[in-house]
């Protein structure tokens, strides 16, 4: 009988050693598929941090700037995570030693959550405001006027100006921000100094309220007090030698619009962004707003990264007839224009006007 014919493996013989088994290739692992796991963990990462830092924000907001802010409460739908908010900005002259509080500052800023972008339009403090149920006046007198107001007329003075300029700009404005100049200053420092191009040398002494402007011409880094100066000078004093040239409204105007890119471009670097609590801290004891603290997390949530390049700045000018500014209707026309335009999420390019020489 022929042996079974069996596809099996002969019997290792009794005493004999176990064969040994062929070492195996190892795959080589694909760079491609290597890197592409490090960026994942590099995107969980960031979006941790980012996550964290946003609750970073949140928490220091609470402890900080939301004491000036009010509990009322936000409905889901005027969220500024998912509506366009309009918010006028004024920055006053309010020192303890002079205890003013002019407007040298007027802003009104449209914010749009779909583009994450804003359009800032500026208004002259000198701007010769004439509107029906107003007395004509300066743009900046009229805040110190509601203020001295309030007690015999019960209507604060914030909500004020918003109605004025709601019909002044033909936009609904829905909070009002007010910081002084020492909350400027602050900011500016919590941030290293600001980086700006001076057109030409300032100096403005004045010992009666402690201004010292003394900047030369050229690139330069400011630190709060002398970026204060620089925003805010306007003409040469007695006691500087030599003195200076003069500075009207719209450079000023100018001058701020450059600061504010320099302050953006500031937040953006990482450097900055881990500063953002001493931001939060610099302007908590000098700023004023009637946003209700849900809806200034909104906003943080929001903008804390809005790229400078989707910020739209629109300065009006005019022309300079002692006291006042004059506006160009033109302008002020593709202002309101603009503004409407950010609410509804259309973009537009900002306007570069030419400025009057005339100095005020």
């Amino acid at each position: 009988m022929s042996p079974s014919n069996s596809q099996l493996p002969p019997r290792a013989k009794v005493g004999s050693k176990p064969q040994k088994k062929l070492p195996q290739k190892k795959k080589k692992k694909s760079p491609f598929k290597t890197f592409l796991k490090f960026m994942l963990i590099v995107i969980i990462v960031a979006v941790l941090a980012i996550a964290g830092y946003v609750g970073y924000l949140y928490l220091k907001a609470d402890s900080t700037v939301l004491e000036t802010g009010n509990n009322n409460p936000v409905a889901p739908e005027a969220s500024a995570k998912v509506k366009p908010v309009t918010m006028l900005l004024l920055g006053t002259d309010y020192r303890p030693k002079t205890g003013t509080h002019l407007t040298d500052v007027m802003m009104i800023a449209a914010f749009n959550p779909d583009t994450k972008s804003a359009t800032i339009v500026s208004i002259p403090r000198d701007t010769l405001i004439e509107l029906n149920g107003y007395t004509q006046s300066k743009a900046n007198s009229y805040y110190p006027k509601f203020l001295s107001q309030e007690k015999k007329s019960g209507l604060i003075a914030t909500d004020e100006m918003k109605a004025m300029f709601s019909k002044y700009m033909d936009v609904p404005i829905d909070y009002a921000t007010v910081i002084n100049f020492q909350g400027f200053s602050d900011v500016v420092d919590a941030l290293d100094g600001v980086d700006v191009n001076i057109s030409m040398d300032m100096c403005y002494i004045d010992n009666a309220d402690g201004t010292n402007i003394n900047l030369k011409k050229g690139p330069a880094k400011l630190e709060g007090e002398d970026a204060l100066g620089y925003v805010r000078y306007r003409k040469s004093s007695s006691g500087c030698k030599p003195r200076t040239k003069e500075s009207d409204d719209f450079s000023r105007n100018q001058r701020q619009s450059e600061v504010l890119h320099s302050l953006i471009d500031q937040m953006q670097t990482l450097g900055g962004v881990t500063k953002i609590g001493k931001v939060l801290d610099a302007v908590a004891d000098n700023m004023e707003t009637d946003l209700e603290k849900d809806q200034l997390k909104n906003v943080i949530a929001t903008y804390w990264n809005i790229s400078k390049d989707n910020v739209k700045f629109m300065p009006v000018t005019g022309t300079w007839r002692s006291p006042y500014v004059y506006v160009d209707n033109e302008e002020l026309s593709k202002a309101k224009q603009s503004l409407k335009n950010e609410i509804a999420g259309k973009s537009v390019e900002s306007v570069d006007s030419s400025t009057d020489t005339t100095n005020p």
